[in-house]
């Protein structure tokens, strides 16, 4: 069976080599880069075996893209603790949205009023639309990319109707096909400034059961090369919507 190797990082410029792997099954590293082939160079390796081979890499890129633990400690925080990344956020706020539904959405009164007459009312005085507004208005950025199914679930078509809302706040919010999407993580999460991510995990229900923060230099630019690959496709929301 073939490994499921995750591409880790590069330092170069141009052609991408060298760069190290990880297997999602053993969590061995698998590095790619120039083989050495001189005899007299392999012959000063310990323990190189005849069926081994070496390559070689830059210090650097062991120092920025290797694994700093063996395993990963998840570093949970509370709900207060979240929340005030909106408020400490120096430039940038995006969120990848990837289920097919939110049980914090469908407790949401105002989902229940577009269950009833298709659109959804909002109060743009709530704590949410307060801070985010008072955000992009000091010129920092608020985005989402959500992903959408083919037809669209319930939930979906509610945000989709509430994004005008989000948008009147200064957020920009776009939309991806879920096909379109097959390259993305299907994990939800928001990135801060390019370094800091909040992971979100969900139970079976659709609800939030825990908030990993992430700040591996490594793994923060993974989540970062997923966002420019969902802005880069996703298109906004108005538009989305004319042809959904």
């Amino acid at each position: 069976m073939a490994r499921q190797l995750r591409f880790t990082g590069t330092d170069s410029k141009v052609d991408g080599c060298p760069a190290p792997h990880t297997d999602e099954g053993t969590g061995e590293i698998i590095v790619q880069g120039t083989p050495v082939t001189d005899p007299e160079d392999l012959a000063q390796l310990q323990h190189f075996g005849p069926k081994d081979a070496a390559v070689v890499v830059p210090r650097e890129l062991l120092v920025n893209w290797g694994p700093r633990e063996r395993e990963r400690t998840p570093d949970l925080v509370d709900r207060a603790t979240f929340r005030r990344l909106f408020e400490t956020f120096e430039h940038t706020a995006w969120r990848l949205e990837t289920r097919r539904g939110y049980a914090s959405d469908r407790q949401d009164p105002d989902f229940q009023e577009f269950l009833t007459t298709g659109s959804s009312p909002c109060d743009l005085s709530e704590p949410w639309f307060v801070n985010i507004k008072a955000q992009t208005e000091a010129g920092k950025t608020v985005g989402r990319v959500r992903v959408a199914d083919r037809p669209m679930t319930t939930e979906q078509r509610f945000l989709l109707d509430y994004a005008r809302h989000n948008a009147a706040v200064g957020e920009d919010i776009r939309y991806l096909w879920r096909e379109g999407a097959a390259d993305l993580p299907t994990e939800d999460f928001w990135i801060f400034d390019s370094r800091i991510v909040a992971l979100l995990h969900f139970d079976d229900a659709d609800n939030i059961t825990d908030i990993e923060l992430i700040t591996e230099p490594a793994e923060v630019v993974r989540y970062a090369v997923a966002r420019d690959a969902a802005m880069h496709h996703a298109v906004p929301f108005d538009q989305f919507a004319a042809t959904e």
